[in-house]
């Protein structure tokens, strides 16, 4: 509409961008560690993973803490990141277990385009742990859900011309995007589920020690004849929905962003608008 504003993405501050690259920097070390790991080191053992898992959760704790500690996150967003996280996890029960299918990424898609990729990071991890605790899906794999669902929804934050795109355009990028993103998710989470799992032949089992190439090449046919039919789920109902509900939640998510006015400073008066007046009391208002 011509003469409204373009509401801005919640800018990344100082220390919310060095937590943020901290932690991806280890999420991808912790997620391709196995592929380096020498043979009888025994780094490569399942019972040594929930150990590296832990470690992980402290670290997307620090991101969340930095974002809001910087002025990129206030009290506004903080509010909008509750609202946007409790969908997000109320969501997920609508699909999941059933071929894929999970009606939340279409939601971080369109909510990383509009308020940033900083803040989609955030409602990605937080979005991802709320909806484990709802579904009972707590487990050593949860901290590497929580960062791969938080690298896809600030991925759309990072997506080209958020000021400029609108309509059938925006709707087709973020379509594509949804479409490849959900399909690297599901790689990313096989590759922190595929070296725990042993048995299943050469052709397909990791193999510790084994050169990278090779172990690429079996990890390549495992996605295909394990996950490929769940991960097509999951890629085309985020489309589905992109192209259909996408429109109207896009026009709502920047008519909250643009009314919130994340960076405008809140300023308290008076009622009289006498800055001298002694303030009321919280009880009175």
């Amino acid at each position: 509409m011509t003469g409204t504003p373009s509401p801005r993405p919640i800018r990344i501050g100082p220390r919310a961008a060095v937590a943020l690259v901290l932690v991806s920097l280890i999420g991808v070390a912790a997620f391709g560690w196995p592929l380096l790991a020498a043979p009888g080191s025994g780094i490569a053992h399942a019972q040594d993973a929930p150990w590296l898992f832990a470690a992980l959760l402290p670290l997307l704790v620090g991101v969340v803490v930095a974002t809001i500690a910087d002025d990129g996150i206030d009290a506004k967003a903080v509010a909008m990141l509750g609202v946007l996280a409790a969908v997000g996890a109320a969501l997920r029960p609508l699909g999941a277990g059933t071929a894929g299918l999970e009606p939340m990424f279409f939601l971080m898609v369109l909510s990383g385009r509009v308020l940033g990729p900083g803040f989609g990071f955030v409602l990605g991890a937080v979005t991802m742990f709320a909806s484990a605790l709802l579904t009972g899906g707590v487990g050593p794999w949860m901290p590497f859900q929580m960062l791969a669902l938080g690298w896809f929804a600030m991925g759309a934050g990072l997506l080209p011309a958020p000021d400029r795109l609108r309509g059938r355009g925006e709707l087709l990028l973020l379509s594509a995007y949804g479409f490849l993103g959900a399909f690297a998710y599901g790689t990313v989470m096989n590759l922190q589920g595929w070296v725990l799992v042993s048995g299943m032949g050469t052709g397909v089992s990791f193999q510790a020690g084994a050169p990278v190439h090779e172990n690429l090449v079996r990890f390549l046919v495992y996605c295909l004849t394990t996950s490929m039919g769940w991960d097509l789920g999951r890629a085309a109902l985020t489309v589905v929905l992109t192209v259909t509900l996408g429109g109207t939640v896009l026009r709502a998510l920047r008519r909250a962003t643009r009314k919130a006015a994340f960076e405008t400073p809140v300023t308290f008066e008076s009622a009289s608008g006498d800055a001298s007046d002694t303030p009321k009391n919280v009880h009175e208002l």
